[in-house]
């Protein structure tokens, strides 16, 4: 016999007062000393106003790590019914620890100080805060645990400052000029990824009072043996497609200076292969397998990296047969940017605190991950 499970409270931890397009590059420094000429064009196509981060934005150190960013988001779990001392299960998906070693996990139990505990850390990019929520669901559901928390974290911005990055060449401003998809590498992630994190209390009971979500499924899809990697760090890529990790390369000076450590981004690949990857064969077979029909769902939450994708995705959507009408997707991207690993989070967090939830309300998550191309999909209903 299995348990139903249930996400009866929800989190979110934004770093520092909101920074809007006109502040974002004073904070992440200048490349070369110059201003931007793609940042405009950028910010046009991905539709974000405002992002987090936990850089100081007076020049001083950063005011959080990311362990401390997931620590408060847990935190903001505690009160009436639940507190730390009642947690038996943490899992924490990240795609930016704060270090290779101890593991993410770990580093956010030691701050949180209870226990002991099972602790779990996954790691990838934004399905690492979706594989933590699925652990933390076949805990609960298989009575291994009766309450878990499932953390989703990123602190984004330190990959982001100027001194990561080598100096923009006038070539790739005139190729972005004629084409803006090209502004989907490392330069655009610069303008999109935020910081933040987001926690989940799961149980095999609805929490009281107000709404909780039950967990139906998670469905979670790899699609790396079909793509070589997409989106990367710490790496560079070869001709052939494959990654030369830093430790491989001759010179980390010269490493350093090839922004090898900034994020990069395949742009031809995920212009090709993302909609085709999550919504033509990812949603198709998780249609099929769980005989989901458009109209059992009242609500969509599609984690975008960039509005620039939503009519893609649309359009996506009606080659399957499985037309959602815009005025049922909810994201909350333009407010609080990309926030990877913790979309998946601020979304459900977002979407019930708006007050527009009602019992029976049926929810359908998809977290795409362009790493090596990858995506899930979490179907919940309001109870």
């Amino acid at each position: 016999m299995t348990n139903e499970v249930f996400v009866n409270r929800l989190a979110l931890f934004l770093p520092n007062p909101p920074v809007d397009n006109g502040q974002m590059e004073e904070i992440l420094g200048r490349i070369n000393g110059q201003p931007s000429r793609s940042r405009k064009l950028i910010l046009r196509s991905n539709g974000i106003k405002t992002r987090y981060y936990v850089l100081d934005p007076d020049g001083g150190p950063p005011r959080y790590d990311n362990a401390g960013l997931t620590a408060a988001a847990v935190r903001g779990l505690t009160g009436e019914g639940f507190s730390l001392e009642q947690l038996q299960l943490l899992c924490c998906g990240t795609s930016t620890p704060d270090q290779l070693l101890p593991s993410h996990g770990v580093m956010v139990h030691g701050l949180l100080g209870c226990g002991p505990l099972e602790v779990v850390s996954t790691a990838g990019v934004c399905m690492s805060g979706l594989a933590a929520l699925k652990y933390g669901y076949l805990a609960v559901r298989s009575g291994e645990t009766g309450t878990a928390v499932a953390t989703g974290s990123e602190v984004a911005s330190t990959f982001m400052q100027a001194k990561a990055f080598a100096p923009e060449s006038s070539a790739k401003l005139a190729a972005l000029a004629q084409r803006p998809e090209i502004a989907f590498d490392h330069e655009f992630l610069r303008w999109m990824l935020s910081d933040g994190a987001g926690a989940a209390l799961l149980g095999a009971h609805p929490g009281r009072p107000g709404h909780s979500l039950r967990i139906d499924w998670i469905e979670s899809l790899s699609y790396a043996h079909e793509h070589p990697a997409c989106m990367y760090a710490g790496a560079e890529k070869a001709p052939d497609g494959r990654l030369i990790g830093w430790r491989e390369l001759p010179d980390l000076e010269q490493a350093v200076r090839r922004s090898v450590f900034a994020i990069h981004q395949d742009v031809r690949l995920l212009n090709e292969q993302i909609v085709h990857t999550a919504i033509e064969t990812a949603l198709a077979e998780v249609v099929r397998r769980r005989g989901l029909a458009p109209d059992q769902v009242d609500w969509f939450l599609p984690h975008m990296s960039s509005e620039f994708f939503r009519e893609p995705l649309a359009a996506g959507l009606e080659r399957i047969g499985f037309a959602l009408p815009m005025e049922r997707w909810y994201t909350n991207l333009a407010a609080t940017g990309n926030i990877g690993s913790a979309a998946l989070y601020a979304m459900l967090a977002g979407l019930l605190d708006s007050g527009r939830l009602r019992r029976g309300h049926r929810l359908l998550v998809m977290i795409p991950e362009s790493g090596r191309f990858a995506v899930g999909y979490v179907h919940l209903t309001v109870v």
